[in-house]
């Protein structure tokens, strides 16, 4: 029985990944989202899950300030979210790489769209908003997971950190996508910070709104794909 893969990201000619403006608008509302959760839900993480993992140390320890209701939930819903994706695998392996983004989007602005409705419609709905945010995080982290782009992981920085200090000219290497990795980095870095200022002087459901648009950007910047046999 032949095994079927998805067909790998179609590179244009000099290394321009054409996936990469999408990737890295919703890096930027990654970083407006765990603003939004850590700042205004209960310093719980939806998109980085390593902080998540070590703020339920945290809660578990019995360190004031930390929910490990709130953290697990966040957990399970992103783990949800990312069985979901490798799932969709089987069913988008015959499409491009583009029309399989375009639609884990359009999946995560459904979500978020819901998220900022709920953000406006309820004051104290906080697990429910945790449970919406992860599970739209898990299931774009594993679909670009499957994509597999190099130095674009849209969540996290810990590895593209570590590539730019470790192939560094410094480090005696070449500095290989060193402009996309800074990129990444500037991305959530902004998106933290716009996401700060929106929780601190809003609430929860413009910020939300504001990530809903973000994303929806970013369905609209992924080039289109025709279907693959």
């Amino acid at each position: 029985m032949t095994t079927h893969h998805h067909p790998p990201v179609q590179r244009a000619p000099g290394g321009r990944e054409p996936l990469l403006p999408a990737l890295m608008t919703v890096t930027a509302v990654s970083g407006l989202i765990d603003a939004i959760s850590y700042l205004g839900l209960g310093h719980v993480f939806t998109a980085n899950m390593t902080g998540n993992v070590v703020i339920i140390g945290f809660a578990a320890a019995g360190v004031p300030g930390f929910s490990v209701v709130g953290s697990l939930v966040s957990l399970a819903a992103f783990l949800l979210g990312a069985l979901v994706a490798g799932r969709l695998e089987t069913v988008m392996r015959r499409r491009t790489a583009p029309h399989w983004l375009r639609l884990i989007l359009i999946l995560e602005t459904a979500l978020l769209a819901t998220a900022t409705a709920v953000a406006f419609a309820a004051s104290h709905a906080a697990d429910v908003l945790i449970a919406l945010i992860a599970l739209a995080m898990g299931l774009r982290n594993g679909t670009v997971r499957k994509l597999a782009v190099p130095d674009v992981t849209t969540t996290v920085l810990t590895l593209t950190l570590t590539g730019l200090a470790s192939d560094s000219t410094l480090a005696g290497g070449t500095n290989p996508r060193a402009g996309r990795r800074l990129a990444s980095v500037s991305g959530m870095l902004a998106g933290a910070f716009a996401g700060a200022l929106l929780v601190r002087h809003t609430g929860l459901g413009w910020p939300l709104l504001a990530g809903t648009i973000g994303t929806a950007a970013a369905v609209v910047a992924v080039p289109r794909g025709s279907s693959s046999s």
